[in-house]
């Protein structure tokens, strides 16, 4: 099921994005030679509107400009426009004299949107995709602020300063506003003091920027639940205890416990056997003996902290997508900064394929992968955008040039410039595909 989710989302989103250059072409009178899902090197292909089978049902499309397929192999796809030296190195063209429907006859602005048509679409397809999240479903997260909100440390977390049970109020004097984004925020703004609140002092934290690294890869801490019971499961085996809504459980046996993390590997321990639990209700301590079934659990839920919902109308739902599209660029650009730091180690956590596989729910759920599916469209767009000559962005970055200073590149360094960007391409490929099998491996 991953893998279907990852190969059927990286389809759309190729498509989306070569749809883009192929709308902005057609808009120009620029001729399309192929538009293609996925790569048919050596000439190989899994479809064709050239094939025979197709022709013999659709005989028009023999007069088709544009050749329609899908290759073999899934490294991405690509719309090949005619008079444009691209990833297929067909330099052919070059032998001839310009033909008004060619790339290289039109004006720079518009072989410039051309360019800027792939990315641009999976932008907006980005803010679509969020606003219907957002208009559907809405969102719904737990607050970094509040006074039910502790930290829960473990060990990178106390290595870094944390303690369990402090309230962290500001990351570099900016409050934060969710609780499981703090991690992200702190190793994407390298931020450097964390204030925070325990035992009713406020203190300031130092991040020591050698924890960069750790946070890309490693969780921080956990929201700290204390263990007070909501309700009792249905069919509980300590139903016919005096247990109510309120009760908070302060002490197992002999071991004082305020939160829920300090109870479960108590209750592990003592799987099928009882333990003596004290209680604190409002002011008076209780003392209960409760079961534990053989799986550890003594049959009650527990009262976690509020959680804040938001729902958006249609038009509410249309700033917000767009709010979190931007959110999410200028989030990719603050983690390319890391991975162009290699002090931060941030290189050591790019993913291929292959990670981003295990990003995608075991079971279908229609409202993570649409919102995975918007997320990877602002990736995509983003890294399209990195000025390596064989991307979007080297050409965006040769036409800008041009219309700068009036020259235009030669072919012969467009197709220099391409054979280094696909040297780069695949180099980034090659440290992905590494880092994800040595993950695996380990």
């Amino acid at each position: 099921m991953q893998i279907f989710q990852i190969v059927l989302a990286l389809s759309i989103l190729i498509l989306v994005h070569e749809l883009g250059h192929f709308t902005f072409a057609r808009i120009f009178g620029i001729r399309i030679d192929k538009f293609f899902l996925f790569f048919d090197a050596r000439g190989i292909k899994l479809f064709s509107t050239r094939s025979k089978w197709f022709l013999k049902l659709f005989p028009k499309a023999a007069d088709w400009e544009t050749e329609y397929g899908i290759g073999w192999l899934p490294l991405g796809g690509y719309c090949k426009v005619n008079g444009m030296i691209d990833e297929s190195m067909d330099t052919e063209f070059t032998k001839s004299e310009p033909k008004p429907w060619e790339f290289r006859s039109k004006p720079a602005w518009q072989r410039l949107l051309v360019m800027a048509g792939g990315v641009l679409f999976n932008f907006i397809l980005g803010i679509m995709l969020y606003s219907f999240v957002l208009c559907k479903w809405g969102e719904a997260y737990y607050p970094a602020e509040g006074n039910s909100v502790y930290v829960y440390e473990n060990s990178l977390a106390a290595d870094m300063g944390f303690k369990t049970g402090d309230r962290i109020i500001a990351l570099d004097g900016e409050k934060p506003k969710e609780f499981f984004n703090m991690q992200v925020t702190m190793a994407r703004d390298m931020v450097r003091k964390a204030t925070v609140i325990r035992d009713n002092d406020t203190i300031s934290i130092h991040i020591d920027q050698k924890y960069i690294a750790d946070l890309l890869g490693t969780p921080l801490f956990d929201i700290a639940v204390p263990f007070t019971i909501l309700d009792m499961v249905p069919e509980s085996q300590n139903s016919k205890v005096d247990i109510l809504p309120g009760d908070r459980i302060i002490r197992i046996d002999s071991t004082d416990v305020t939160y829920a993390q300090d109870v479960f590997p108590i209750l592990e321990k003592n799987a099928g056997k009882e333990i003596t639990a004290t209680i604190m209700r409002d002011s008076t301590t209780l003392t209960r003996t409760l079961a534990v079934d053989k799986d550890g659990n003594i049959g009650v839920y527990l009262q976690l902290p509020p959680i804040v919902k938001h729902r958006y109308s249609f038009w509410e739902s249309i700033p917000a997508g767009c709010a979190k599209a931007y959110e999410a660029i200028v989030g990719q650009l603050k983690d390319l900064r890391l991975v162009a730091k290699p002090s931060t180690g941030a290189y050591k956590q790019v993913r291929s394929v292959i990670g981003m596989t295990e990003i995608m729910p075991v079971a279908w759920d229609w409202r993570i992968f649409i919102h995975i599916l918007a997320m990877i469209s602002i990736v995509l767009g983003v890294m399209n955008l990195l000025p390596i000559p064989a991307l979007d962005g080297g050409h965006i970055v040769f036409t800008i040039y041009e219309m700068i200073t009036g020259k235009k590149p030669s072919d012969n360094f467009m197709y220099v410039m391409q054979l280094i960007g696909m040297v780069l391409i695949f180099g980034l490929m090659f440290i992905a595909c590494g880092n994800d099998i040595l993950r695996l491996t380990r």
